[in-house]
């Protein structure tokens, strides 16, 4: 299945070899992409389930293919040498979670700062098994007045993709018990992680 055309006003980069590099890869795992990009300037991309670091390769390669510019919160680990610098041309940002106060607040500033920005976020904030998601990706998207796209990864049916959107209400255990409806169907690659 061929990926969507984004819409005028979605976060682009890339060129033609970088969505045909990232193409590539999802052709030769054998993933196929569902839905559509908002054609909106601003969102928060929430993928789920994350059971593997599989799950970098398989959404790396979907935005490369589709040439979507979200850039992504990972441990400040991530960031070292020798792959580092490749994170950050990969639209990685890097944080530490032990000195993030102030990371919803600041990131929600960010939005209003910028004319086009979406934010990747795993509300699980790790491949283990949780009982609660975190919610700083919710109150980035209320504190900055955008939607919330959520990306999924749905392994024993080789699907990667996005639903409708969310607009964050207020209602932060309504909003979460959608979000959650809108996830049961799907499967991580190890599902008793997730």
């Amino acid at each position: 299945m061929p990926l969507p055309a984004l819409g005028e006003a979605v976060p682009k980069r890339g060129n033609r070899f970088s969505r045909g590099l990232g193409k590539a890869v999802l052709r030769l795992l054998g993933w196929d992409f569902e839905g559509e990009i908002p054609n909106l300037s601003k969102m928060v991309v929430i993928g789920a389930p994350h059971t593997s670091n599989w799950d970098f390769l398989v959404g790396m390669a979907t935005l490369l293919g589709l040439g979507f510019d979200v850039q992504w919160i990972g441990k400040h680990t991530l960031f070292r040498p020798p792959f580092g610098g490749v994170m950050r041309l990969l639209g990685g940002v890097p944080v530490n979670r032990e000195t993030s106060e102030g990371l919803v607040a600041q990131v929600a500033e960010a939005f209003k700062q910028r004319e086009r920005f979406a934010l990747g976020v795993t509300p699980e904030g790790t491949r283990k098994r949780v009982e609660k998601w975190k919610t700083g990706f919710y109150f980035i998207a209320h504190g900055a007045g955008v939607p919330i796209l959520p990306a999924f990864f749905d392994y024993p049916r080789k699907r990667v993709g996005v639903g409708p959107l969310l607009h964050p209400s207020g209602d932060l255990e309504a909003d979460l018990a959608t979000l959650r409806a809108f996830y049961a169907p799907f499967q991580g690659k190890n599902p008793e992680q997730g």
